[in-house]
């Protein structure tokens, strides 16, 4: 169970010692710890069927002793189960309505198409769990544990390696889903657009189908130094319906990666099934959003960091997507962006968009993506928020999870490669809460402070 806590902080192992305790073999569902919804087993409790239910608290069931945090769950199966989204009943991928919807759908004119999305959405802003406008329930549950680890070992502080390089505050990504050949040609002045505000972005390209791919236009993408990820195979909402279906066009769709030499995937319409990811020949994934009121297929992953499924890493897309913001809510202002910049932020996480170059170059939304990529440029300059191309969090992700903190005689140093990047960073108590800081630069904290 430490495990899960020493993978998102990257602190020490002999510096938290998390276990359960209890018989939790009463079967799945949801149950809560303190204020944070989870979903699995837990001893001494009987999880129920819906969120909606009133759940029980397991937070009296936990203990300490000699220094271990008792829990009466598994705290990594439980954010496993969050994450991966294995708390859904059912989904829409199994719907006939939606199958039906996707052979039209071509068909439809745009102001059908959007009225039907907002019936199929009604209610959305009912639904308990996960919470809207943005989920932090993993990132909550590993303070508290981190916070339990603390006490229960009467550290003053525990370090660890701080979640971006150099010290960011928070990561911002921009990610935009080229949908028809209206998008695809419309590229090259949304390169110009990110390119004024100094933000790179990752182009999700549509194999087959929908538009022609010619070499001379994912080399332009490239030569400007942003990237091209690979979109679905035609993107008409079948990939994950069934598991035949997948298992065909899985190896046309890897080909086309390596063809393109492609490092990252997205799924068309953000249908998703994580336990399949397995078979994506890709470094990693953009497909599972954080709270998906607002998606056809709904859930989430209830984190606003990265995490690995299996060997492919999720960036989960933890901001509205602006077809959503613009022709669902009719907002086009960027208030709600704000605001879920400010709560990811507070947890230092992944702020990731979706800007589709098919929706946004008429004047009225081009104006209001023009505000966030300010909006953007601001957080970078004055709250240090690092905004790379998801390739590059892809990478540097991937150097942290293999970076340890070892003793350095009376000090901490971090050994791995990318370890000049990184930082150390600590854990500490303040008023019941968790606070994490950064070590300044240039200052040794000894490691003696700090029971090994």
């Amino acid at each position: 169970m430490t495990d899960g806590l020493v993978e998102y902080y990257r602190c020490p192992n002999s510096l938290v010692r998390i276990a359960q305790h209890g018989d939790s073999r009463n079967g799945n569902g949801y149950f809560r710890f303190g204020a944070e919804t989870c979903f699995g087993q837990c001893a001494g409790l009987n999880p129920v069927g819906s969120p909606k239910e009133s759940t029980a608290d397991s937070l009296p069931g936990t203990t300490s002793r000699e220094g271990t945090v008792y829990l009466p769950f598994d705290l990594a199966e439980v954010a496993d189960n969050l994450r991966t989204e294995r708390y859904l009943k059912s989904s829409i991928l199994n719907s006939t309505t939606a199958s039906a919807y996707y052979v039209v759908r071509p068909l439809l004119p745009v102001a059908v198409r959007k009225y039907l999305q907002k019936i199929l959405l009604m209610n959305w802003d009912k639904l308990p769990f996960p919470h809207w406008p943005v989920d932090t329930t993993v990132d909550n549950l590993f303070e508290r544990a981190m916070l339990m680890a603390l006490k229960s070992q009467g550290h003053d502080r525990i370090p660890f390696i701080w979640f971006w390089p150099e010290g960011a505050s928070s990561c911002a990504i921009m990610t935009h889903d080229v949908e028809t050949l209206a998008g695809r040609n419309s590229c090259s002045d949304l390169m110009d657009i990110d390119d004024r505000f100094g933000i790179k972005a990752s182009f999700q390209v549509v194999p087959e189908w929908r538009y022609d791919v010619p070499d001379s236009y994912l080399d332009e993408v490239r030569s400007r130094s942003f990237e091209v990820t690979v979109q679905d195979l035609n993107h008409d909402g079948r990939l994950f319906r069934d598991r035949n279906t997948f298992l065909e066009r899985i190896p046309k769709i890897n080909a086309y990666g390596r063809k393109w030499g492609a490092h990252g995937f997205r799924a068309a319409v953000l249908y998703r099934r994580q336990e399949w990811f397995k078979e994506l020949e890709f470094s990693y994934d953009m497909s599972v959003p954080n709270v998906a009121h607002l998606d056809p297929q709904r859930g989430g992953c209830c984190t606003v960091m990265p995490y690995f499924v299996g060997d492919i890493l999720e960036l989960p897309v933890t901001a509205t997507q602006d077809y959503s913001l613009f022709h669902i809510l009719n907002d086009y202002s960027i208030d709600l962006w704000t605001r879920q910049v400010d709560l990811i932020m507070a947890k230092h996480g992944l702020i990731s968009f979706i800007v589709h170059p098919d929706y946004i170059m008429d004047p009225r939304p081009r104006r209001t993506y023009e505000t966030l990529l300010a909006y953007l440029a601001q957080l970078r300059s004055e709250r240090n928020v690092w905004i790379p191309t998801p390739g590059e969090v892809d990478r540097w992700w991937r150097q942290r999870a293999q970076m340890q903190l070892v003793p350095d005689g009376d000090h901490w140093r971090i050994e791995g490669s990318g370890s000049e990047r990184a930082r150390i960073a600590y854990a500490s108590e303040e008023d019941g809460r968790l606070v994490l800081s950064l070590q300044e630069a240039g200052s040794e904290v000894a490691s003696s402070n700090v029971p090994k």
